[in-house]
């Protein structure tokens, strides 16, 4: 079979493998299509804080077709997994089959295909993961929302949830020449410069959010907590800026601000299926079209590098199989 295989000191290359076979607790999936994500664009450099084993065959997204059962998932059953390991520990999902844990496989919603399933990926199920715990707290007309980063894949696809469901947000990216027009296409009322966010200020500022959803960190994630107010939530799934948080505790002891991590890759398979059950009917499925880019497995090497230089909107998808 085909796979982009990454190895330490030589670089990813399509190269042919042998078919891996499934043991217990694992399921041989036929890939009709996968994703590139910005961790996907790490670990196709080879990157040691994603690419953990060596060799890797890249791609933490999954939709294709069960070639071997197991658990409750029959042959030739539809299937998306996100996360779980692949691409990471375990080879993803850019090869023409890989085997997966059982337990990480949720079949596809009937009104989503396979093409717009790997559309959504990891960005939009962290995405739905993120809206999920915002609106535990935050209801539509409680404030602006702040989405950071969104012009990117969770970005855009947390847009066009919450503008979905009623909440009015506020896009922040950093351009704004080239994107404005895109992500208000999307559903946001309002976009600024991410410059604004971005410098290091008080601890406690001008209450502005309701609530935000951050795949920034860093002081950008300090600024939108020392700006949320009472009883606000920020949710946080990325570090593009940095691992590093320079806050203090006066958000959250002043103003019971909640600051909620998001971690995809290790969601329990029941929060994995509500998360698709979500995006199935909340997620406008032909805007999400217009916000998708289509590359083949042997451009998935570029796709990669044009990810990681923020040169890309949206969503980009793999046509491995289909």
């Amino acid at each position: 079979m085909r796979a982009v295989v990454v190895e330490q000191g030589r670089g990813p290359a399509l190269l042919d493998r042998p078919e891996p076979e499934p043991h217990d607790g694992e399921v041989l999936v036929e890939v009709l299509w996968s994703g590139v994500n910005y961790k996907d664009g790490l670990a196709l450099r080879g990157d040691p804080g994603v690419a953990k084993i060596d060799p890797l065959v890249p791609g933490i997204d999954v939709v294709g077709r069960v070639v071997a059962a197991s658990g409750e998932v029959a042959q030739g059953d539809l299937v998306v997994v996100n996360g779980a390991g692949l691409g990471e520990t375990r080879d993803g999902g850019y090869a023409d089959r890989v085997v997966v844990a059982a337990e990480s496989l949720v079949v596809l919603p009937e009104n989503v295909s396979p093409r717009r399933a790997a559309a959504v990926g990891t960005a939009g199920f962290t995405a739905m993961l993120s809206v999920l715990r915002l609106e535990r707290d935050v209801a539509p007309g409680d404030g602006e929302i702040v989405v950071t980063g969104a012009a990117g894949g969770v970005g855009s696809v947390a847009v066009m949830l919450l503008s979905r469901l009623g909440y009015s947000v506020t896009a922040s990216s950093g351009r704004l020449e080239t994107e404005s027009d895109y992500l208000r296409s999307l559903g946001a009322t309002s976009v600024i410069d991410r410059a604004e966010l971005a410098s290091e200020g008080r601890p406690l500022q001008r209450a502005r959010w309701a609530g935000a959803i951050d795949g920034v960190g860093s002081s950008t994630l300090a600024t939108l907590l020392a700006q949320t107010s009472w009883g606000g939530v920020v949710t946080a799934c990325g570090l593009a800026q940095g691992s590093d948080l320079p806050t203090t505790v006066l958000p959250f002891i002043l103003r019971g601000v909640t600051l909620a991590g998001v971690n995809s890759v290790d969601a329990p398979p029941a929060l994995r299926r509500t998360a698709w059950r979500r995006l199935a009917t909340d997620l406008d499925l032909d805007l999400l079209d217009t916000a998708t880019t289509e590359v083949d497995l042997a451009d998935v090497v570029d796709a990669g590098r044009r990810v990681l230089a923020g040169e890309t909107r949206g969503r980009t998808v793999v046509r491995v199989g289909a």
